[in-house]
C-alpha cells in the first residue's frame, strides 16, 4: 500500500499518554471522534488534503482537551462494485493504530458521480460503538466532493440516519473536499440537519505552510528510543506486525515536516465549541 509523509505533530499525537496523571477515580470528559471519508478514485487530488484535515481535528481534540478520555474512528466508503463499500475502523484510544490505518488509505474505484454517502453515514451513526452518556461528546466529520447516492433502494437515506443521530447526541458535521455544487447542497442540508458546521475546504486541503520547531530532533531521537523498548509478544505474526507498524511509524516520524492547513483555524474553532457546548 501507498504510504505518505504525515505531519510532525500528528506523529507526536500518537504517542501522546492522554490519561497520564489523573487518578481513576476522577471522572474525565470523554470526547468520540469518527471521520467518515471518501476515497474513490475522484478524491485521489484531494485526499491528502482531506487526510492533512483530519489530523488538524486530532490535534485540536488533544490540545483543547489533554485530560480527556478520546476515541476516534474512521469509516472510509466508495461505492456498490468497488473494492469495498464502507471499511470501519471502530472507536479507539489506540491513535497509534488509526494513524496506521489511516497511512494505508488512497483513492481507488468509483465510476459515476455520486457514492454510497448513505451507507457510510449510516455505519458511523448506528454501527460505531458510541459510548452512551450525556458526559460524552459524539462528533462526526463527513469529508467527501460527491454527493450520495438516493437511488439505491437498500440504503438507509441521510435524513433519516440524521434523526437517529439527533437521539444519541451525535454531531455531523460536513467538510467539502473541491466545489462541486450538487454535493455542497447536500453537504449543507447534512451539517444543518446535524446540528454541525458545513465546513468548505480547497481541492489540495488548503495552503499550507511549513512550521519548524526546536523540538523537532529531540522528538525524533526520544521515540527512536522509545522504539527500541518495544517488546512484540504473541503469535508470530502479531510479534510481525507490532514490529513492522513501529518501524513504519518510525520512518515516516523521520521525515516528516510539520504542516498546517489555512483552514485549521475554522476546524479548531467547530471542535472547541461543539465539545463544550
Amino acid at each position: 500500500m501507498h504510504r505518505i509523509a504525515a505531519p510532525a505533530f500528528a506523529f507526536a499525537l500518537a504517542t501522546l499518554p492522554l490519561s497520564a496523571g489523573l487518578s481513576s477515580a476522577i471522572a474525565k470528559p470523554a470526547v468520540e471522534v469518527a471521520f467518515v471519508l471518501d476515497t474513490t478514485g475522484s478524491m485521489g487530488g484531494l485526499i491528502e488534503g482531506a487526510k492533512r484535515k483530519i489530523w488538524s481535528i486530532a490535534t485540536a481534540i488533544v490540545d483543547s482537551n489533554p485530560d480527556a478520555d478520546i476515541r476516534m474512528g474512521l469509516v472510509a466508503y466508495r461505492d456498490i462494485g468497488d473494492d469495498y463499500v464502507t471499511r470501519k475502523i471502530e472507536l479507539t484510544t489506540d491513535i497509534q493504530d488509526l494513524y496506521a490505518h489511516l497511512l494505508e488509505v488512497k483513492a481507488r474505484g468509483g465510476g459515476d458521480w455520486p457514492e454510497s454517502v448513505n451507507e457510510a453515514l449510516d455505519v458511523a451513526v448506528n454501527k460505531l460503538q458510541w459510548t452512551s452518556g450525556g458526559d460524552t461528546r459524539r462528533i462526526v466529520f463527513l469529508v467527501g466532493d460527491a454527493p450520495p447516492h438516493m437511488d439505491y433502494a437498500q440504503d438507509t437515506k441521510y435524513p433519516v440516519t440524521l434523526s437517529v443521530a439527533k437521539q444519541k447526541d451525535i454531531i455531523v458535521n460536513a467538510v467539502l473536499a473541491g466545489n462541486a455544487q450538487d454535493t455542497a447542497r447536500i453537504w449543507r442540508d447534512i451539517a444543518q440537519n446535524g446540528n454541525g458546521r458545513f465546513i468548505p475546504i480547497p481541492q489540495d486541503g488548503g495552503e499550507v505552510v511549513l512550521i519548524e520547531t526546536p523540538f523537532d530532533e529531540e522528538i525524533i531521537i526520544l521515540q527512536r528510543e522509545i522504539n527500541g523498548t518495544v517488546i512484540p509478544y504473541g503469535p508470530k505474526y502479531l510479534q510481525k506486525r507490532t514490529e513492522g507498524k513501529t518501524k513504519q511509524l518510525s520512518d515516516l516520524r523521520a521525515k516528516a515536516t510539520p504542516k498546517a492547513s489555512s483552514f485549521d483555524r475554522v476546524v479548531e474553532d467547530t471542535l472547541k465549541a461543539q465539545i463544550k457546548r
